[in-house]
Parts: C-alpha cells; structure tokens; sequence
C-alpha cells in the first residue's frame, strides 16, 4: 500500500512540473514587429538624439542596437546619440536585438561642421631670364590642385629694375637681377620665387617714351613684336582714328603702356571729331597688343574697336564717346580686357551706346574681368549677333550699374540692361555667355537680358538688385539652357524670369526655403561700387552686397569649382570672411 501511495505522489510532482512548462510555453517571448527611428538633422555641426519606437509597445525586449551608414560622416553610441564629424548625410539604423533582425532606418542631413579649407603647400615660377630687354610672362604653378584659393599677388623684390602686373606680366626696367614672387592668397601665405637677370634695357630710355600725338602716331606705325611704348601723363589730341595694324606674338607682345611713375593718366582726346560711324577712336585690327593704362574719351564712334585676336586691354577708361566704350567684333577672338571701366557713352540721339560689347561679328573666347560699366544710355554689356553664331563670351567680376541712365541722370532712350546676353535680327542666333561672381545693380530695365538669345547662359555666385526686373529669361524665342548657381535677386520692380528649354537652378537665394533682404548686407548702396579703383587698378573693396555674420545665406551655395570660405559657397557675388 505504501508502494502504491508513493507511486501516485510522484506521479502528482510529475504532472505539476509538467503544467508549469506548459504554462511557460503560453507565456512565449513577444517580438518586435517594426522600429520607427526618430530624430532631428544637424544643422550646428554638434549632435542630435535619436530615439526608436518599438513596436508592439509590449515586446518582450524593446532594446535596439544603434549604427549608422557610414562612420566617416556621423558616429552614433548605444544610447542613440548622433555626433557630427564631416558635413554631408548618414542613414541611422536601429535594429532588435531579440534575435528578429528587425531594423528601423531614417535618412539624417548633417551641416554646420567647420571644414577647414584646403591650404597652398608649395608654388612653382615658371619663367626665364629677361633678355633684350623685352617684356615677359610669368605663370604660377599652384599645389596642391585641390587648394580652395589658387590665385597668388606677383610681386618683385626691387621694383626700380622691373614692374609686374596683377597677372604675372613683369616689364623690365634696369639691368640686373631681381626675384620674382608669387604669394599665395589664402591664409597659408606661402611665397615661391624665381631668381633672374634682366639685361638689353636701354636704361636712358625705359622703352620708347612719347609725349605727343605726332609721335605717338610715328611709333604705333612702325611698331615690332616686344615694342614697349610708354606714353608720359597728359592730354593727346587727334581728329582722326588711331589705328594698331601691327602683330605682336605671344611670346613678344607690342606694349602701349602709360609711364609707369606718372601720376596723372594719358588721355587719347577725340573730342575733334564729328559723331560718325566711321569715327572710331582707337582701332586695333592688330594681334597681341598689351594696352594698359590710358583713357579714351569722346571718340565718334566707339572709343576702341577690336578687330583683332589675342589682346590684353588693361586699367584703361572709356568715356563720353557717341558709340560702345569698347566694342569687340570683325572676327576678334581671345582677347581679355581686365579692370576696364566704361560710362557715359551715349550718342545724340539717345538711343544707342553700350559700355561694352562683344557682339555682331565677334568671334569666340573672348574675356572680360573685374570691369565696370555705368550710365551707358543702352546697355552695360551687349552681345547681340549679327554676322556671327555659337559664341562664347566670358564675365568675370564684372558690375554692370544704373545703365539706361545718361550722365545727368535721366532716363535715356536706350534698352537700359545691365547684362545683355544676345539677341539677333532672326532671333535665332546663339550667344553663350558665362557670367561669374558678377553684379547688375540699378539698372532702369533688366539686370541680366535674355533678347531672344538662343544659346547656353550660365550665371555662378551672380548679384542682381534694384534693377526693372533683375532676371528676365522670357518664353518668347526661348534660349536653349539656362543655369543659375549660387545667385542671388532682390529688390527687383518686376517679378524675375528664368525659362528656357533646359534649366539648372540650383541653391538661389530664392529656393530652399532662402530670403535675401536688407538685413542679409552690409551696405546696398550702390553709389559704393563706384568708389576710386585701387592703384594696381583692382575693383575697390566695398560693402556692398557684402554679407553680415549670421546671414542665412552664407554656406547655402553648391560646389561650382570657385573658391569658398566655410563648410560651402555663400550664396551672391562676395564671399563672407
């Protein structure tokens, strides 16, 4: 009996151990079902938490495991917190970890992040002795390719025995040696220098030296490759064109120079003539001239005209003339005109005369930089075609202001645009023109032109303020691409335009959720573009359209292969420092 009673007990402790397993079977573990992760972007360069909500909200075990896509960008820790390390984006990726490989993922945009710019390490001259006494180009070889500031300041150590200008060009003026430097313009301030000798300069002459129109006439006449001609400071009268006929080369230019240490400038006079389309100032049919330092004023006609290839107009002025200041055409190509400035240019019967203009004929390649044009009664800058197609100009630095508007400041009868990019008689010609880091401000009609230009525009780092409408690309005769970067527009009369068969605008001050006002500036005065250039005839360093620290549109611009200060290009023509 006794055997029988323990058998059942233990039968009983059996059954007991065998429920309670079974009531742990029912009580199984609950899985996770889905992870929402949540967080806010980065835009300080610091941190930002993130959180996952686990569904059901009664899963067994609700902890995650926390990574991201790519640890060069962003780092994250167990508890969730998102630490910035480069400005870019970075997928957050919270997975369970009961074994359900459930994930959760939210994409997260990271900005703020100070990126130091990329420095110069080394630069390199590239250049030889000076003999014959001609004139010479240096070039600067920049490393490494990737610095964020390629430009250098050129500089010699001893400027009594050679000069050299704002793009490497040194003009020898005694017998000797010299160094030439190159220093680079970024905060690495590094220098490099090249040891020469210059020798063949007549130092009682410096080159040829004129003083007077006759003689001015006599030297430009027989002129030969390497020719430096200086001309003293002072009035030249002539009631007739004064034509450059003859070929410099590229390794020997003819240099019409002022003299290098008068104060006041050489002026070409051609208030003697009639107005007359025949009436040109200077006209220079010539290849590979350097022309630097002169004004011309009241020509009849344009105050130069460039027919020829290959030239370098620099730090001259062009004013009061019955036509264009400088106008660009008959087939000339290549040529750059640099630190120019052009205005009061109007003919008698108020309608026709830019400050500039590589139009009707021209050819391709030409180059305008750090130039100014104003009060032009039609146009700043004109590339209608008439003659020509598929051309391609380039504007660097250039400011176009309150053109349409005479001397006295009335209205003129002129188109009155800042920028016109093309235009021509069939409306079907192509202009392709490339406008960077440039200003239209003032203006009566528009800023930046379309006129039925059917070719490829494009604008980087541009400003446009206070004109009739800042940015007109109509739908009449649409241009084939249009390709505005980094720009900035305000203060316009009539709503800006920008049509055309394909478009590109990308990080303007008006996408991306941006606004430019006033309070984004330092100064919009633009009586302030005017001011006095400096003595190496660079554009003056004003406020205006100049960024105030903690504007809104300072490293909102895209990459577009220019320099920039900060984690990103600015948005508008100057970087904020």
């Amino acid at each position: 009996m006794r055997k029988v009673k323990n058998y059942l007990l233990g039968f009983l402790m059996a059954f007991v151990v065998i429920f309670i397993s079974c009531g742990d079977k029912l009580e199984a573990s609950i899985a996770v079902i889905s992870i929402d992760v949540k967080g806010n972007y980065i835009t300080d360069g610091t941190s930002s938490q993130m959180t996952a909500i686990v569904t059901p909200d009664n899963a067994t075990n609700p902890v995650v495991h926390w990574t991201v896509s790519d640890n060069t960008v962003a780092e994250i820790d167990e508890s969730g917190l998102l630490t910035a390390i480069l400005n870019g984006k970075v997928t957050v990726i919270a997975t369970a970890t009961d074994g359900s490989g459930v994930q959760g993922q939210k994409l997260i945009g990271i900005s703020g992040v100070y990126e130091p710019p990329v420095l110069v390490t080394s630069i390199t001259i590239h250049g030889t002795d000076v003999t014959e006494g001609k004139s010479q180009k240096y070039t600067a070889n920049v490393l490494p390719i990737n610095a964020a500031n390629q430009k250098v300041t050129w500089s010699v150590s001893d400027e009594e025995y050679a000069e050299i200008d704002s793009v490497g060009y040194l003009t020898p003026l005694k017998n000797g040696e010299i160094t030439v430097y190159a220093t680079a313009k970024d905060e690495s301030a590094v220098k490099g220098e090249l040891s020469l000798n210059i020798s063949g300069v007549d130092e009682n002459i410096i080159g040829i030296v004129v003083s007077t129109s006759s003689e001015l006439t006599t030297v430009i006449a027989n002129a030969v490759p390497g020719d430096k001609i200086y001309l003293r400071g002072g009035n030249y009268p002539f009631g007739s064109t004064v034509r450059l006929t003859k070929n410099g080369t590229s390794d020997n230019m003819i240099s019409l120079l002022a003299y290098p240490t008068d104060s006041e400038r050489p002026v070409l006079d051609f208030s003697a003539m009639n107005e007359n389309s025949g009436n040109r100032g200077v006209s220079l049919s010539g290849n590979y001239w350097h022309i630097k330092g002169l004004d011309i004023y009241k020509a009849g006609d344009n105050g130069m005209n460039i027919s020829g290839s290959n030239n370098i107009i620099e730090f001259c002025a062009f004013y009061e003339n019955a036509d264009t200041g400088l106008q660009i055409g008959g087939g000339g190509a290549n040529n750059t005109i640099i630190n120019c400035d052009s205005y009061y240019n109007a003919d008698s019967n108020v309608e026709n005369a830019d400050g500039f203009a590589a139009k009707l004929d021209c050819g391709s390649g030409n180059k305008f930089i750090g130039c100014r044009a104003w009060n032009n009664l039609d146009d700043g800058w004109d590339g209608y075609l008439r003659g020509a197609d598929n051309v391609d100009t380039f504007y660097e630095n250039c400011w176009a202001i309150r053109n349409g508007y005479l001397k006295s400041g009335a209205v003129g009868g002129g188109d009155g645009n800042g920028f016109k990019t093309g235009g021509s008689d069939g409306k079907d010609l192509k202009h392709n023109a490339k406008y960077t880091n440039c200003i239209a401000a003032g203006n009566v009609v528009d800023g930046f032109d379309h006129n039925s230009n059917r070719g490829n525009v494009t604008m980087l780092n541009c400003g446009a303020y206070a004109n009739g409408r800042n940015i007109n690309f109509g739908s009449s005769n649409i241009a084939n691409s249009l390709q505005i970067k980094n720009s900035v527009t305000l203060g316009g009369i009539k709503d800006d335009s920008y049509l055309a068969i394909t478009t590109d605008l990308t990080n303007n001050s008006w996408q991306n959720g941006l606004t430019a006002n006033s309070s984004d500036y330092l100064s919009l005065n633009i009586d302030l573009l005017l001011s006095p250039r400096k003595a190496d005839g660079s554009l003056p360093d004003v406020d205006f359209m100049k960024l105030v620290d903690g504007s809104d549109l300072i490293d909102q611009g895209v990459e577009v292969g220019l320099p920039f200060n900060g984690s990103a290009p600015d948005v508008g023509a100057f970087e904020f420092e």
